[in-house]
């Protein structure tokens, strides 16, 4: 049994799309202060679940991904923010 060419398929590569280079928005913005007390915010920094998005993600520097960490733990440790939830961001 012969094999055509229509029959050998190969493995196609993944459409690459041009990605934007990821920056912190807080050294272009400026801010040096991250406030715990804005849950709205912070929300932006944590996925569905509740959990920290990486650096890889968001793009944040290492000295504002702590400070962004931190302020998350402190919201939920005054219930501003809870520690685990299914659909925390409501879709719009």
């Amino acid at each position: 049994m012969a094999q055509t060419s229509s029959d050998i398929r190969y493995l196609t590569p993944i459409a690459v799309d041009i990605k934007k280079k990821k920056y912190c928005r807080f050294k272009k913005a400026g801010i040096k202060y991250i406030d715990y007390k804005d849950a709205q915010y912070l929300l932006r920094f944590v996925n569905d679940q509740g959990k920290i998005l990486p650096r890889r993600l968001t793009g944040t520097s290492l000295k504002y991904q702590k400070k962004v960490a931190q302020a998350i733990k402190r919201a939920r440790h005054i219930a501003i923010m809870p520690y685990v939830a299914d659909n925390l961001k409501e879709s719009k």
